[in-house]
């Protein structure tokens, strides 16, 4: 979702302002698994006394090779549903050398054998278990769709919510043109005499006085913000009758911060009660305290408009191409390689219902962040809609990778 820009100078002080405020996109990790060497045992090191212990550095994320009898549905599971997604993936992956013997055989399976489609991936892919860096062999998995707003291209009426473009002020400084170990790093903001200070927060840009560049205008505030969670969507205008979609053209540079965790912390919301019906819910009952609630996060995402001219293509993630429902996810791209396929257990949206299927990594997000954090997408419409807002279930991952032969 982020294109390349031209690098530009920066203070090295610039550093630490960078890691705190940039949005970053990383290239994928080195499908190729290191020999895993046999564990060695290390004292611990003497600590002179009267002097505190240093504490210990987390661990590494493991990836650990396992067979497909071990996936658990992986027998259960229709490959043919998750094809169209992988070869998607492969639009992309063909490019890097790991991927590009895999991808140009997959080209010449059959895409309705899924006997066909299984042969392939066994044959071809090897799974591996992610395991995080504490140990955990589980954790989080949500869900996100493409919601469908009511808006027209000129304010009045109900239509009082803008829904910004990509200001002219704002500058995005890609750092590795400078700080070649601050690569996919991204800082955003706006220049001042000589100095890059961070952009407005969400409490500046909804504040009257501020002067954006507005796309759209929609009929509910609330809709408008669950939509920059999503990071696109679609919005059917009144006066035109038309439907576009509006897709993420950038963000203000602001770490992403979850209004639900805040009413939580506040007392206003149980952990179980913190789904997006519930945070709507809250604000439908304390009306006057929804801007409050929005401020405590100050990211801010940008639109651009797209045509819309087949219903059935979902928007694009950050990988490039089209999501597919149910068979697409986010994931935090510095820990797993994006574009790659990882199959996914974990259950149903406030369920004991098993979910246990090949999906592909093609999308990130702000609020994803840890190697076994996936957000899961489950399209478009009003059934996607409450999927997505109750999904909050544990789970674990594996990725599939390319053999070496």
């Amino acid at each position: 979702m982020l294109s390349p820009r031209r690098s530009l100078p920066v203070p090295l002080g610039a550093v630490a302002f960078a890691l705190a405020l940039a949005a970053c996109t990383t290239t994928p990790l080195p499908p190729e698994k290191p020999a895993t060497p046999p564990p060695v045992v290390t004292p611990p090191p003497v600590t002179p006394p009267g002097q505190p212990t240093p504490p210990a550095k987390p661990g590494a994320l493991q990836m650990v090779p396992a067979t497909f009898a071990a996936l658990p549905g992986w027998d259960k599971d229709d490959l043919r549903a998750a094809w169209p997604a992988f070869t998607a993936s492969c639009s992309v992956l063909v490019k890097q050398v790991t991927w590009k013997e895999v991808c140009t055989v997959a080209r010449t399976v059959n895409g309705n054998d899924e006997q066909a489609i299984r042969r392939f991936f066994e044959t071809f892919m090897e799974p591996n278990q992610v395991i995080a860096p504490d140990g955990a062999t589980d954790g989080l998995i949500t869900g996100y769709y493409e919601p469908l707003l009511r808006g027209a291209r000129k304010k009045g009426g109900v239509y009082q919510t803008p829904l910004y473009q990509v200001p002219d002020d704002m500058v995005t400084i890609d750092l590795a043109g400078v700080y070649p170990e601050l690569k996919g790093m991204r800082l955003r903001g706006k220049v001042v005499g000589k100095k890059v200070l961070p952009y407005a927060a969400r409490a500046d840009i909804e504040s009257p006085g501020f002067n954006g560049k507005e796309l759209l205008w929609v009929d509910d505030p609330v809709e408008s913000f669950f939509l920059q969670v999503q990071g696109s969507g679609r919005v059917q205008l009144a006066d035109t009758g038309e439907t576009v979609r509006v897709a993420y053209a950038d963000q203000n540079g602001h770490p992403y911060k979850s209004i639900g965790k805040y009413l939580v912390e506040k007392g206003e919301l149980t952990v179980d009660q913190a789904s997006a019906q519930g945070i709507k819910a809250w604000i439908a009952a304390h009306p006057t305290r929804m801007q409050e609630l929005f401020n405590a996060n100050p990211s801010y995402v940008f639109f651009k408009e797209e045509k819309l001219p087949d219903p059935k293509v979902g928007p694009k993630g950050s990988l490039g191409v089209p999501l597919t429902p149910q068979r697409s996810v986010a994931i935090d791209a510095t820990q797993l390689p994006q574009g790659a396929p990882v199959f996914l257990s974990t259950t149903m949206p406030n369920s004991a219902v098993p979910l246990q299927r090949l999906v592909m990594a093609q999308d990130t997000g702000g609020a994803i962040r840890g190697a076994i954090r996936v957000d899961y997408f489950f399209g478009f419409g009003a059934e996607a809609a409450e999927n997505a807002g109750r999904m909050k279930q544990r789970g674990n991952i594996w990725v599939l990778l390319p053999k070496k032969f």
